[in-house]
């Protein structure tokens, strides 16, 4: 349901940058601006609008045919004042990817094209817009798609039937936790900061399980990529996700 939702979310998304082309008259420029290394605001917009209608209805039909139907209590949508620790964790994340790429981004071109491509062409209100997209939408989508859905499957999937807290089961845990941060940074298509949304979605994942909530998850997501929105404002660095 999850592979279902992301698909229907690319899918989605480019229904929609089609509409806005059209509305902009800009019907046949709709293959460059994909390929542009900045693209217009509105096409930015309306491609992660799409794609996270896509990363909603994976989670909502798996919650109404799996679940209880009640979505944010089968996702694990719910906040506690203690998520504001995810403030570091994001913090914390971003400053330890820099610092693991730090000995080769000299020699990786376009390490930062991903960030410039979501925001390097926006200005005034246009870029305030695709950062509140950013900083608050992509975090909620993607944690209930990455981690209330499919971190929750694969820990069910690789788990023992014995419920007990045995070494097979923190095995399978582990597996899950590893499994679901590859897939997070394979979703993203994007080379050369693979090892770091992987790496990064993996410790989403863990906080995920050690919480049994996403309220911390989406506060770290949310300050990672606040700290790269910011970094490109000043330093046209960061990774944004």
């Amino acid at each position: 349901m999850g592979l279902v939702g992301f698909v229907v979310g690319q899918v989605v998304g480019g229904i929609f940058v089609a509409i806005a082309a059209a509305a902009a008259g800009e019907s046949g420029q709709v293959s460059r601006f994909a390929s542009m290394a900045a693209p217009p605001e509105w096409y930015v917009g309306t491609s992660l609008v799409g794609l996270w209608v896509g990363f909603f209805v994976g989670p909502w039909v798996a919650s109404r045919v799996r679940g209880t139907g009640q979505f944010l209590r089968d996702l694990g949508v719910r906040f506690r004042p203690v998520d504001l620790a995810g403030i570091p964790l994001g913090l914390g994340g971003q400053l330890v990817l820099d610092a693991l790429y730090a000995p080769f981004v000299t020699h990786l071109k376009h390490f930062t094209a991903p960030t410039q491509k979501l925001v390097g062409a926006s200005h005034g209100w246009g870029f305030v817009v695709i950062a509140v997209l950013t900083v608050c939408g992509a975090p909620f989508f993607e944690e209930i798609l990455f981690r209330g859905l499919a971190f929750k499957a694969l820990a069910r999937l690789f788990a023992p039937a014995d419920p007990r807290p045995t070494r097979a089961r923190a095995a399978a845990i582990v597996a899950a936790v590893v499994v679901d941060g590859v897939l997070f940074g394979l979703a993203h298509w994007e080379l050369y900061q693979f090892a770091g949304l992987a790496v990064f979605g993996m410790l989403l994942a863990t906080v995920s399980y050690k919480t049994g909530r996403l309220g911390m998850n989406m506060v770290a997501h949310a300050t990672f990529n606040l700290v790269a929105v910011l970094a490109l404002v000043t330093t046209s660095g960061g990774v944004v996700h």
